[in-house]
C-alpha cells in the first residue's frame, strides 16, 4: 500500500486501467453515477465488459453486491424499483473487515455480497401476499446497479429515477477502444476447449476474496485517492479558465440548460481526481478540458429555435433554425473550448 503522501505506486496501477475501468474507478471515488454509451451493435459486448469490470472492482475487492437491470418501453417505476432491489445479506455471512464497510456511513446498511443478478424490468406484477411483503421488506438497493436500455424507458423513470444532473460523468466507448476483459475471458475459454487436461482458468470476475487482482483497488485505496485529491493545487489562472468555460457554456446560443451549480462542483472534483491519476500535484488546462468533456455531454440540452434568444429581438425563425441545426452537446463543448483562451 503506497504512502498517502506519495501515491506513486497507486498512480502507476491506475494508469494501467482501460477507459471503462477508469470510468468505474472515478465513479467509485466520487460515489456518483456514470453513463457509458456505445454504438448499437456494441451494446451487448459493452454490457458483458462492464459486468467483468464490476466483478473485479466491485464484488471481489469491495464485497459489493451488484445487479443488472434491463429497461424497455414497458418498464414502470414499480418495475424499476423492484429491479434495483436485492435480497439482504444472509445473517450468517460475516463482514470481512474493511471490505464489508461502506464508503458512506449512511450506506452501511446496504452492503451485500455475491455476484450480479440479472433482471428484466417486466410489466407483469407479482401477486402480493403477506409473505411477499415480508420478503420485500428484507430487500435493499444494490450497491452497484448496471442499467441498460434506460433511454427506452419512460420519461418519468429517466427524470425521477436517475436525474441527469446527478450523474457524475459520461463516457463514450468506441469499438476501436476494444473490450479488454471480454477478449481476455474469451481467450481463456478457447484455451480450456483446446486442451482436455487444461486447468481451470479464472476470469477477472472470479478472484477469491483474499486475493486482490492487479487492476483492482481496495476500499482504503479508493478513500486515499479521494483524500489526496483535496491537496491538489488550483492556481488562480486555472480557476479563472474553468469559470470562463462555464460562463461561455451558459451563454452559448444553442444551450438551453444543464450548466448547473452541481455540475460545477462535479467538475472541480473530477479535475482533482484526474490530476492525481496523472501523477500531478496541480491542475493543468488540459485536465480541465478533459473534465469538461466528461461532465457536460449528458447535462447540456440544446434549445429549440422557438426559444433561441435572438427570436425575442425579431430574428427570423427559419434563420434561427438554420443556425441551431446539427448542434449537439459535444459540438457545443468543443466550440466553447476553442473560444476560451488557454492560460500559459
Amino acid at each position: 500500500m503506497p504512502d498517502t503522501a506519495d501515491p506513486s505506486g497507486l498512480v502507476e496501477r491506475v494508469q494501467e486501467l482501460t477507459d471503462l475501468e477508469l470510468a468505474m474507478l472515478l465513479s467509485l471515488v466520487a460515489g456518483q453515477h456514470c453513463i457509458v454509451a456505445a454504438e448499437q451493435d456494441d451494446l451487448d459486448s459493452l454490457e458483458q465488459e462492464l459486468q467483468l469490470v464490476l466483478g473485479t472492482i466491485a464484488s471481489n475487492v469491495f464485497a459489493l453486491y451488484h445487479t443488472v437491470l434491463h429497461c424497455n418501453h414497458s418498464t414502470t417505476l414499480a418495475d424499476f424499483r423492484d429491479g434495483i432491489l436485492i435480497d439482504s445479506k444472509p445473517s450468517d455471512w460475516l463482514d470481512n473487515g474493511e471490505l464489508g464497510t461502506s464508503m458512506d456511513s449512511d450506506q452501511s446498511s446496504r452492503r451485500h455480497y455475491g455476484p450480479a443478478k440479472h433482471r428484466s424490468a417486466s410489466p407483469i406484477q407479482p401477486i402480493r401476499t403477506k409473505q411477499n411483503e415480508r420478503q420485500q421488506d428484507d430487500r435493499s438497493i444494490a450497491n452497484v446497479v448496471l442499467i441498460t436500455g434506460l433511454s427506452l424507458a419512460s420519461e418519468d423513470i429517466q427524470i425521477q429515477a436517475l436525474e441527469r444532473d446527478h450523474i457524475f460523468i459520461s463516457h463514450y466507448h468506441s469499438q476501436e477502444d476494444g473490450f479488454a476483459n471480454l477478449e481476455e475471458a474469451s481467450e481463456w475459454i478457447e484455451d480450456d476447449h483446446a486442451s482436455v487436461s487444461s486447468v481451470i482458468h479464472r476470469s477477472s470476475a472470479q478472484y477469491s476474496s483474499d486475493i486482490v487482482p492487479p487492476h483492482s483497488f481496495t476500499q482504503q485505496e479508493i478513500r486515499q485517492l479521494a483524500e489526496v485529491s483535496e491537496d491538489i493545487n488550483f492556481t488562480a489562472e486555472i480557476k479563472a479558465y474553468q469559470q470562463n468555460i462555464i460562463t461561455f457554456l451558459r451563454l452559448h446560443r444553442a444551450v438551453g440548460s444543464g450548466v448547473s451549480p452541481r455540475a460545477t462542483q462535479h467538475l472541480t472534483n473530477l479535475v482533482q481526481y484526474l490530476a492525481i491519476i496523472h501523477g500531478q500535484s496541480y491542475v493543468s488546462p488540459s485536465l480541465v478540458a478533459l473534465a469538461i468533456r466528461k461532465i457536460y455531454p449528458h447535462r447540456v440540452t440544446i434549445i429549440g429555435p422557438e426559444a433561441e434568444r435572438s427570436i425575442q429581438y425579431g430574428s427570423d425563425f427559419q434563420a434561427a433554425s438554420a443556425v441551431l441545426k446539427g448542434y449537439d452537446p459535444s459540438q457545443v463543448i468543443e466550440e466553447v473550448l476553442a473560444s476560451v483562451d488557454t492560460p500559459i
